[in-house]
């Protein structure tokens, strides 16, 4: 085939799972972890004659992040039934929104080109709120499933995109924008792994060749729970579609949507079912449920709670306070850990050194315990204290790595720790000056390397630098080893 050239099109669905402290519907816990069916109730298990009452708290998360991804919210909603068999949901209905979301129009901006800061707006087709259903437990090989029913009518927030996305890079800076936002506006953890944020792209492809345009049928690849799952999953399904177009001549067409599953262990997506269309499920009124009238008092009220958007604070940590687009990305990952960050600033941290202990090892530590920065529970006097006698040259980086691991184990400040540890730096010009001769006697060969300079200068010089920093285990000041030993070797 000649000249073929083909556009991707991605557009998203994802599911949020809101942290609220119960249910949509009902009281029960909406906890993860916890024993199978320990936290279920005759609502959630669709007994009936029971009655759902509407978590408010969870409307109003919804409604927060709406607005804060400019979103049209409506004065008037309602709850509706879709009709599905879902193995594991008892009732064999969802509660849901249809043609009446709470949240309609809006836009993401995401960054496309953190050089010159150009960013592309993805457009917000609606939010609306359901209910999850169970988990199915597929263990061993025991011929059936068993049902976890804990996570039946947990609050889901739903976010449907308009299909602006053109690559499986920028699906993937979507999701992860999305996470930064929900956990920012402190309306969900988004921890993937947990299964609170899952991603569904929608795509397909415009094949034109010879001046004529050809589209596949669309795909949506179900339930992905990472960011590297939605660029893979997208990736290989570019391929196949590409592919089995030049084999077939398979193009979009009514009721030809199917689903496909995501195979990590074979990096390949796998048919599940031909989609359903809207129709298929019978939408009604919920008769259970009262529609939700949105006053602008009431509006008014969840706007006040919303942030400053992390978008808007990567892009002023970058600006007013110099950090790079990939360190500011990385501290306003958590809206906590950023405003420890800022504390510490206003007490007189300097930014350079903070930024780089922040990336370092407060960053280990929190990795390590599986925990954010803020939930080290440092406090920012202890975090710009510890900055600024870095800064001074009263310890230097090694020492300070050394001083924070302290840090986490008790409640003393970072110079008594220092102290305590003998780990305070030597900046006394004549007692360092002692060391450097010692190192220059013992190292002759070095020495004789640097005076003949060449191509073995430098390393003979860093060597003997490390030598002296050895012997003054660790606590000589860098500045003044490095002037001396220039000096003496000039």
């Amino acid at each position: 085939m000649n000249n073929i050239n083909y556009k991707i099109i991605i557009g998203l669905e994802i599911h949020v799972q809101l942290a609220t402290e119960s249910k949509l519907f009902c009281s029960c816990p909406n906890s993860f972890g916890d024993e199978p069916n320990s936290n279920v109730c005759p609502v959630c298990m669709g007994a009936p004659g029971t009655l759902p009452v509407m978590n408010k708290k969870a409307f109003e998360y919804a409604v927060r992040t709406a607005a804060a991804m400019n979103c049209k919210i409506a004065e008037f909603t309602k709850w509706d039934r879709k009709s599905y068999y879902y193995p594991d949901l008892p009732k064999n209905y969802q509660i849901s929104q249809y043609d009446l979301p709470l949240g309609e129009n809006g836009y993401l901006e995401i960054p496309i080109n953190s050089k010159t800061k150009q960013t592309k707006k993805i457009r917000i087709r609606r939010i609306h709120l359901e209910e999850d259903a169970g988990k199915l437990l597929h263990e061993g090989n025991a011929g059936f499933s068993q049902i976890d029913l804990n996570r039946t009518g947990t609050p889901l927030m739903e976010i449907v995109t308009e299909p602006d996305l053109t690559s499986p890079q920028e699906a993937k800076l979507f999701g992860s924008e999305l996470r930064t936002l929900v956990r920012h506006l402190g309306v969900s953890e988004a921890n993937m792994e947990q299964g609170q944020m899952r991603l569904e792209p929608n795509i397909n492809l415009i094949i034109t060749i010879d001046d004529k345009e050809f589209r596949t049928p669309i795909v949506e690849i179900k339930n992905l729970g990472s960011l590297r799952a939605i660029e893979h999953a997208c990736e290989y399904e570019v391929q196949r579609q590409l592919t089995e177009w030049q084999e077939t001549g398979k193009t979009l067409a009514t009721g030809n949507k199917s689903t496909r599953g995501w195979n990590e262990n074979r990096g390949a997506t796998i048919l599940q079912r031909e989609k359903e269309e809207a129709h298929d499920y019978r939408y009604f009124p919920d008769p259970d449920l009262m529609p939700v009238i949105v006053t602008n008092d009431w509006l008014n009220e969840i706007r006040k709670d919303i942030p400053e958007q992390p978008a808007k604070r990567r892009i002023r940590f970058e600006t007013e306070l110099g950090l790079s687009s990939k360190d500011a990305a990385t501290i306003i990952d958590d809206r906590t850990t950023a405003d420890l960050f800022e504390a510490a600033i206003k007490l007189g941290a300097p930014i350079k050194v903070l930024t780089n202990q922040f990336i370092s090892f407060w960053s280990m530590h929190a990795n390590q315990k599986n925990t954010t920065i803020a939930e080290l529970g440092i406090s920012a006097q202890r975090l710009a204290d510890l900055a600024k006698m870095v800064e001074t040259g009263t310890v230097n980086a090694t020492s300070a790595a050394n001083i924070a691991e302290k840090m986490l184990t008790c409640d003393d400040d970072p110079q008594t720790i220092a102290q305590r540890e003998n780990l305070l730096q030597v900046s006394d010009s004549s007692e360092i000056e002692k060391i450097v001769d010692e190192v220059i006697q013992q190292n002759q060969q070095a020495v004789d390397d640097v005076l003949k300079g060449g191509k073995k200068q430098k390393k003979a010089f860093g060597f003997l630098m490390g030598q002296v920093m050895q012997k003054s285990r660790g606590q000589a000041n860098p500045k003044i080893v490095n002037e001396l030993l220039q000096k003496k070797l000039s």
